[in-house]
Parts: structure tokens; C-alpha cells; sequence
């Protein structure tokens, strides 16, 4: 059975709530190979706190922190697709090594995606869905979105770490 995932925005919460969550995300563990992919998350969550155009959340399940990912806005080009405002780039995802294998990274980015809705609902963006690029030396993440709706649109060559998928999921999906 999946758990219920709930989406921790940090920018929301107040400063001793946001460094109780922020030594959650401090102790969490990459895989192996998996620093190839994605960055440190204690140092992705700092920048996106630092960054008004992102927007940095913690995963939790089962009452503990599994994970982390920001939402960017105006950035999309960065995950391979034709402009920056009609997505929401989706940047930094990572469920943490101990957590991995029991569906909770697609349950998350269905989560983060529904997330993005709302955000463009509220704050008036105009996004239409949401854009992300993935490693294609990581073909488990690419399953785990592919299970969350995400399409393969194309192929990204501009990422640090070699080629990518882009992959897309629009809101009405």
C-alpha cells in the first residue's frame, strides 16, 4: 500500500520550524551513484530559500521528512523545453537512499505537480503544466515519473552530468 505524502513548503514556515525540517533534510542519504544527478539537498534547499523564484518543499511520510524538491518559476529552459513561463520547473528531486523502491517518488511528483496547480492558481503565472529533465543514466527516476504522468518530450544535451530526458506533465493530465 502507497503512504500518503505531504509537501512541507519552507519558505512558509516559521525560522524554528524551517531548521527542524532543514536537519531533517541534513540527514538524509543519497544512493550510490546518485550524486551524479542531483546536488547536495541540505544545499539545494538553502539556495531555493535564497532564490525568490523557487520555491523549496520537504517530502514527508509516515511522519518523517523522505525527501525534497523545488519549484521553480520562469525557468524551464533549464530542463530542455522552448520557453521559460509556460512550465514549472521542477529541479532537485530526491527521496532519500533509505526510502527508495516503495513508490514514493512517483507519488511525490504526482504531489509536486499538483502542488505547481495550485501555485499557478494562486499566484496567476499562467503555467500550463510542469517540465523536468532527468539523467538517461537514471532510468529508475525516469519510470518513477513516467508512473506519475510525466511524457518524454525530447532529449536535453545542456545538463552538467550528460544527456537528459525532458519530460513533461501538463495540468489537465
Amino acid at each position: 500500500m502507497l503512504e500518503t505524502v505531504w509537501l512541507i513548503p519552507l519558505k512558509d514556515l516559521d525560522d524554528d520550524a524551517r531548521a527542524i525540517k532543514l536537519g531533517d533534510v541534513a540527514a538524509m542519504e543519497l544512493a550510490a551513484g546518485q550524486q551524479d544527478f542531483v546536488g547536495d539537498p541540505f544545499k539545494m534547499m538553502l539556495m531555493g530559500l535564497e532564490d525568490e523564484s523557487r520555491l523549496p518543499y520537504v517530502i514527508e511520510a509516515a511522519g518523517a521528512a523522505v525527501g525534497v524538491f523545488t519549484l521553480q518559476a520562469g525557468a524551464a529552459t533549464l530542463a530542455g523545453w522552448p520557453d521559460d513561463d509556460s512550465a514549472w520547473l521542477l529541479r532537485g528531486f530526491l527521496i532519500d537512499q533509505t526510502r527508495q523502491g516503495r513508490g514514493l517518488g512517483s507519488l511525490s511528483a504526482v504531489a509536486a505537480a499538483r502542488e505547481a496547480q495550485k501555485l499557478t492558481a494562486r499566484l496567476g503565472g499562467g503555467q500550463d503544466g510542469v517540465v523536468l529533465s532527468v539523467n538517461e543514466r537514471n532510468p529508475a527516476a525516469k519510470a518513477a515519473y513516467a508512473n506519475a504522468g510525466f511524457l518524454q518530450t525530447g532529449r536535453y544535451l545542456g545538463g552538467s552530468a550528460g544527456p537528459q530526458w525532458t519530460m513533461y506533465r501538463g495540468f489537465g493530465d
